[in-house]
């Protein structure tokens, strides 16, 4: 029995369009440029911040985040950044006597802003404010200690092979690999990350009939 639904952030529940472009102009290429060197770090399987870091070898990303926060130009979110099943599917779950957790790789910025949305959920928590980060162990065994329930009875929702459904298997947890991004279309009928996933999902409105089951 599924008792609680952890879900990962970027991609998952909102759209990367704006995080990927602000990026862009802040550097000074074209969009297009830095979204076709994204594509090329997911066929790779590298880590997404290599498309900045072939823009500009040795960048230090973190003070280029804190520049652009300096300057008026850091994180934004609003609804529109969000998947359109995301707060029906939130609160499907909910409604079913679900405990709903989200919690991704992202600052803490990001975390004030995911609370300012008010989504149907019980827990909103970023990498950023926990102090580790995913794939590494430790950031799923912050899950299942926020989860409430066990590691069985929690189920990962993610799109990232190596920093979602590897990891969380890993860590014990239940998984569900969504179809969605970059990384969860091009890694979608791979067949490790088909073998580590429980559940392979095209929508979140898929979530409520998983965890009736």
């Amino acid at each position: 029995m599924i008792r609680t639904v952890a879900l990962d952030i970027g991609e998952t529940l909102t759209r990367d369009d704006r995080y990927w472009a602000a990026w862009a102009d802040w550097l000074g290429v074209p969009r297009h440029t830095l979204s076709a060197l994204v594509g090329a770090v997911v066929v790779d399987g590298r880590d997404n911040a290599d498309a900045i870091r072939l823009l500009r070898p040795g960048i230090d990303i973190a003070a280029e985040y804190a520049a652009r926060e300096a300057a008026g130009r850091g994180e934004r979110l609003d609804e529109t950044d969000l998947y359109e099943d995301v707060r029906p599917a939130l609160k499907a779950l909910r409604a079913s006597g679900v405990r709903v957790v989200i919690a991704g790789n992202q600052s803490p910025r990001a975390g004030d802003l995911l609370r300012a949305l008010e989504l149907p959920a019980d827990l909103v928590v970023t990498s950023g404010e926990w102090g580790v980060s995913k794939p590494a162990g430790a950031f799923f065994e912050q899950v299942i200690a926020v989860s409430g329930s066990t590691a069985e009875e929690t189920l990962y929702v993610g799109d990232h092979p190596a920093n979602d459904i590897h990891p969380a298997r890993a860590a014990g947890l239940r998984t569900a690999h969504i179809r969605r991004g970059p990384w969860g279309h091009w890694w979608a009928d791979d067949p490790t990350v088909r073998a580590a996933a429980d559940w392979s999902i095209d929508s979140l409105a898929e979530l409520p009939d998983i965890v009736r089951q």
